[in-house]
């Protein structure tokens, strides 16, 4: 006689189930981490989430950055892109995909970057290359304004604009240098230690467009920290926009949150400096005029105060005409000083006006750019310059030159 031995059922799992239980395991098995890889079959959806795929040279892995995450990252990365994720691990319960739930995206190498620059911040800072202490004052009033940029930059163009809006008579001398690429950080600080041994402009401005990090390196490299420390001349540094900040904004004597800002660092306004000019006049009169009726109501109580015998007017009569003659002369005496003061102020805005320099029998060389020729260096036989004189201008073509 045989015997049925019955064993217990096994339980059996839906698929929604199984995939929950794979999620829960793949979420707790993997902490927040990093990975690299570059991206593929990105797409954005209507949502706003980002949908692509991390690939290496064997394998690939799906991802997915919700919108409230990728609304943080200042970039929108492009096929074949190398990136460097922080994500977690999750399982996608409707497909069951496996996949990367991407917290923080960033372009490959940036974790690098931060580092050098964290490390290169904090060496100089215990060098005392910021300290406060040993930064210039800027000039209130410069006559020439020098720039380290490119000469094809857009940052060139917005600072001349912006000077020749507010201050027409300031000269402008670039020393220019490439601002990106390969070598350029020891370009930069030549053309820092350029202007340092010229010393022909009262105020340097360092200055480029905004970028990548990338793009904006040149001026985190310590060779261009370490000429601007070198350098005697009150440096203003204007590199990128409001948002980024580089070594060189640290140790420069001045930051600027943008090349025009830097700009209209360094010029006062020619308007500005009329109106205040005339507030000055004006308070000045009115001033004049309150003394005036002031000794004059003075002068009107103390003839009321004459008194008899006849005797004592004539003593009265001469103080009165001594106080007079004080006020008389304490007053000239007060407008001398107030005109001269005017004078000076008009002989300040009057250096600044390059026509009166023209007056005065020179003349104004440019080159078919339009840039000053300053060094007989910048000029080549044959060359054809523009001359600019008090009264017209012409073109001419350089026969010979003369070294100094």
């Amino acid at each position: 006689m045989s015997t049925q031995i019955s064993q217990p059922l096994q339980q059996i799992l839906t698929v929604s189930e199984l995939n929950r239980l794979a999620r829960e395991v793949l979420e707790q098995s993997f902490p927040l981490f990093w990975v690299s890889g570059e991206v593929s079959n990105f797409t954005r959806a209507t949502s706003g989430h980002w949908y692509f795929s991390l690939k290496d040279a064997s394998a690939q892995v799906k991802c997915v950055m919700f919108k409230g995450r990728n609304s943080y990252v200042d970039f929108t990365p492009r096929e074949g892109d190398k990136i460097e994720a922080r994500c977690t691990v999750t399982l996608y319960e409707a497909r069951g995909d496996f996949q990367l739930t991407v917290e923080f995206v960033q372009k490959a190498g940036l974790g690098a970057l931060f580092e050098a620059f964290e490390k290169l911040k904090i060496k100089l800072t215990h060098e005392g290359l910021f300290d406060a202490a040993y930064k210039q004052a800027i000039p209130k009033f410069p006559k020439t304004i020098g720039m380290v940029t490119s000469p094809d930059a857009a940052a060139l163009r917005d600072v001349l604009t912006t000077l020749k809006r507010r201050n027409p008579n300031i000269n402008v001398i670039v020393y220019p240098t490439p601002v990106q690429g390969k070598g350029a950080a020891a370009q930069i600080a030549k053309a820092i230690h350029t202007a340092n041994a010229r010393q022909e402009v009262d105020t340097l401005i360092i200055c480029r467009g905004g970028g990548s990090m990338e793009d904006l390196w040149q001026f985190n490299e310590e060779v261009v920290a370490r000429a601007i420390d070198e350098c005697k001349i009150p440096t203003i540094s204007g590199v990128g926009h409001e948002t980024d900040f580089t070594i060189c904004d640290f140790v420069a004597d001045m930051r600027a949150a943008t090349p025009t800002a830097a700009a209209e660092l360094v010029s006062q306004d020619v308007d500005t400096l009329r109106t205040q000019l005339s507030n000055i006049w004006n308070r000045l009169r009115r001033r004049m005029d309150t003394k005036l009726q002031a000794h004059a109501q003075k002068l009107d109580f103390l003839a009321r105060r004459l008194i008899s015998p006849l005797q004592q007017i004539e003593v009265k009569t001469n103080q009165i005409n001594q106080l007079k003659h004080r006020v008389e002369f304490a007053w000239q005496r007060h407008l001398q000083i107030q005109h001269q003061h005017l004078l000076r102020l008009q002989s300040s805005i009057e250096q600044l006006n390059p026509q009166a320099v023209l007056a005065r029998g020179y003349a104004m060389v440019q080159d078919a750019t339009g840039q000053i020729v300053s060094n007989v260096k910048q000029l080549k036989i044959k060359q054809v310059v523009h001359i600019t004189f008090e009264h017209g201008s012409a073109e001419a073509t350089i026969s010979s030159i003369k070294s100094e």
